[in-house]
């Protein structure tokens, strides 16, 4: 039971830390796309 346990908790922690790889370090491409064509001036 107690691998059953561990199974669960390790892929949780990955599944977290993919979520929140790809909130901060993907976010600076989709800003740059939509300044892009906001045509903000930036």
């Amino acid at each position: 039971m107690s691998y059953i346990q561990e199974i669960l908790a390790f892929s949780t922690l990955a599944l977290a830390l993919a979520f929140l790889v790809r909130k901060f370090f993907f976010k600076k491409k989709k800003s740059a796309k939509n300044c892009g064509s906001d045509s903000c001036g930036c």
